[in-house]
This record gives structure tokens, sequence and C-alpha cells, in this order.
């Protein structure tokens, strides 16, 4: 069970369906993703981009496949502590996702939403990336591609968090969602999630598909995180427009 990846699709994948189940799902998340500690890996990684880079007092941070955006919350608190001028962009693909965004977020000029795909951003278009959960809805042939636009869209590096494939992950999330919720994104996606995640080896053909150096490092609740600085490091601390 669960020796290499699953190639089923999740509903979240399907963008003709969505509408208020779907923003129903994105809530759901938010508690699950409180539970089972998403925003922990997010601000490990971009803090030691940060730090490797000099800790620069102007930082873009760009989430790609954000959703709620609601694993960020973290890095905000942390750039404020650390007086870091912070302009956090949240883009997705999907309407019902920058909704809940612009909810969570509607206090805080320090955040922006926009609608957009990873594949096509512009290079440098921040200084760091990240990927909080969205790298396993990927199928093996994208996931090359999706790691690469990530890196080039980068000055400073890009950091990626997803999920653990282990047997006792894809349990606990199947008790989870369904003492959670009746949301049938939410029962349909989480065990399914789990499943399409990633081990050691997974990591190890990735970097050498990419051609980038990949630190790969686990953390509790069954999550990777993964950093890679880009290859020139430049940056001039503005982002363009995307």
């Amino acid at each position: 069970m669960l020796t290499s990846r699953d190639q089923e699709p999740e509903l979240m994948d399907d963008f003709s369906i969505g509408g208020e189940e779907l923003r129903e799902a994105l809530r759901h998340l938010r508690t699950l993703n409180r539970i089972f500690g998403a925003s922990g890996p997010v601000l490990s990684g971009v803090r030691n981009l940060w730090t490797t880079a000099g800790r620069p007092s102007c930082l873009t941070v760009l989430d790609v496949g954000a959703g709620s955006g609601d694993t960020n919350q973290q890095l905000l608190r942390w750039a404020r502590r650390e007086r870091i001028r912070l302009r956090l962009v949240l883009m997705d693909k999907t309407e019902e996702a920058l909704k809940e965004a612009r909810a969570l977020y509607a206090d805080d000029p320090s955040v922006e939403i926009t609608q957009g795909d990873l594949f096509l951003l512009p290079e440098k278009a921040a200084d760091i990336v990240t990927a909080s959960q969205l790298l396993h809805h990927f199928g093996t042939d994208e996931l090359t591609h999706a790691v690469q636009r990530m890196s080039a869209a980068s000055r400073i590096g890009i950091v990626i968090s997803d999920i653990h494939r282990h047997p006792v992950a894809w349990a606990t999330v199947w008790l989870m969602t369904r003492l959670l919720t009746r949301n049938r994104y939410i029962r349909h996606d989480g065990p399914l999630s789990v499943a399409k995640g990633f081990q050691a080896g997974d990591w190890a053909r990735l970097q050498e598909e990419t051609g980038i150096p990949l630190d790969v490092r686990w953390k509790a609740m069954f999550r990777y995180v993964v950093t890679a600085q880009s290859n020139d490091g430049e940056r001039d601390g503005r982002a363009q427009r995307f």
C-alpha cells in the first residue's frame, strides 16, 4: 500500500465544478491545516532562505496554488516580529479560493490576492516562491515542469511543503475527514492527497529530473519541507507584477 504515488485526480482539480461546496471545503481545509500544523514547514523554509540571503529587510513571497492562503499566517506574524517589510502574494486559479483568501485577509494590506497559473509566471517574479500542499496535485509529467517554473520565478529560492505518503498519515486523515464533515471534497481528496504525497525516493528522482539541488527535510505530522536556492540569487527588492 502507498508504495508509489497515486495518479487519480482530486475533485479540487476539476475546475468545472466548484461553487459553494468548494468554498465550504476550503474552510474545512483551514481546520485540517491547523490540526496537522501545515503552517510550520512553510515558515521554516522561508526563514532558512531569508537567512541564507543575508536577512534582507524587504521580502516578496509568492504562494502559488494558495487556496485560502491560511498556511501563511505564521509567516506574516514572523515577518512583523523581525520587522521585515513583507509583500505576500497569494495566487490561485479558482475564484472560490480567491474569495476565501480575500475574506481571510481583508484587513491586511501586506497581502495581495491574484488569479494566475504557476506555468505562466514570469521569471524572477518574487524573491521566494512557495507551494504548500500543491505539488502532490501534479502527475509525474507535470511535476518536473512545476518545480522548474517555481525556480525560474524566484530570485532567492523556492519552498515546497507537502505530505509524506505513509499508511499512518493516510489512516489519520481518513478518520479526521469523516469526523469533521460530510463535504465530498474533503472526504474524497483528504486521504487521496496522502496517497498522492511523497517519500524520500520521490524527492531524489525529482532532483535528478529537474537538475535543481533540493534540501529535503522531514517535519512532524508527516510533512516535508523542501527548499532550493535560485541559480543566481539576484534580487533588487522589486517583483514583476503579474
